[in-house]
């Protein structure tokens, strides 16, 4: 029987992400050695890389970085995903995260699929995916990269559960005068998770249906055709408030709307992104 003890196996799975079983298999083929037992671990996860293709990955964790640019700032956000979220809390998953996002900051990467066929040291990143995917064992994906430029960019990560990493990120450029209540917009977008900044960047096909919805609405409820223009400009109104960053009410003050809280400081929003991750 081979030699080893529970301590063996609660670091080889922190080393790796493996799941408890697969551990104890890889530590007994190697007779008890950690570092072969990680190399079966490593071989036997890539030859399963093309199995866990279809697998679904819906934990995992955001990641941000904001760096100088010239006369203002970047922000750069990713999400890498695991398939649960034992791994996603694994110090190995966090590490590579981390890589991810630096991998995306030095290549200036805005899209995952141009993040992957970056080269970094020599490797892809796609290359590297593949490599933590063999030694944690479960399908490791790059979902979505982000990337803002402005006077101003803040950043804000939350965390949905204190033992996991952060699985909300947001961030926020603004002009300068902007800069004092950036932070706080960006906090104001991870609860209330705006899809547009205004009313101008909804786009027309949207529009229209939320507006066709409004009136048949209208109508089934017996509403007067006479008052229907008014009832559907009061809903567009209702859609626009809750969809809109501008329009809605401000998660500090719910008595001023966003862009109150940035007219009262001179500044203006220039873009934001907001990740939630497996949403």
């Amino acid at each position: 029987m081979a030699n080893y003890t529970a301590a063996d196996i609660k670091a080889l799975r922190e080393k790796t992400g493996a799941g408890m079983l697969d551990v104890k298999k890889a530590l007994d083929e190697a007779d008890g050695d950690s570092a072969k037992a990680l190399e079966l671990i490593r071989v036997k996860g890539l030859k399963g890389v093309a199995k866990r293709e279809g697998r679904t990955v819906a934990e995992g964790l955001v990641a941000a970085k904001i760096t100088a640019d010239g006369a203002g700032e970047t922000g750069v956000m990713v999400e890498v995903n695991s398939e649960t979220d034992f791994v996603a809390k694994n110090q190995t998953f966090i590490d590579f995260a981390d890589s991810v996002l630096a991998a995306a900051v030095a290549t200036e990467a805005a899209d995952a699929d141009t993040l992957l066929a970056a080269e970094v040291d020599g490797e892809t990143v796609q290359a590297k995916v593949d490599g933590v995917a063999a030694t944690i064992g479960e399908k490791i994906a790059v979902r979505r990269v982000a990337r803002l430029s402005g006077a101003k960019v803040s950043s804000y990560l939350h965390r949905t559960a204190r033992d996991l990493p952060p699985s909300v990120g947001v961030l926020v450029a603004t002009d300068a005068a902007g800069a004092d209540v950036a932070h706080d917009i960006a906090m104001h977008v991870a609860a209330f998770s705006p899809k547009y900044l205004s009313r101008e960047d909804v786009p027309a096909e949207v529009v229209a249906s939320e507006r066709h919805i409004a009136e048949e609405t209208s109508r089934n409820e017996g509403k007067p055709e006479a008052a229907l223009p008014k009832i559907v400009e009061g809903r567009m109104n209702g859609f626009f408030k809750e969809n809109c960053l501008i329009d809605q009410a401000f998660a500090k003050d719910n008595k001023k709307t966003v862009g109150k809280v940035l007219e009262e400081v001179g500044g203006t929003i220039t873009g934001f992104a907001r990740f939630r991750v497996g949403a």
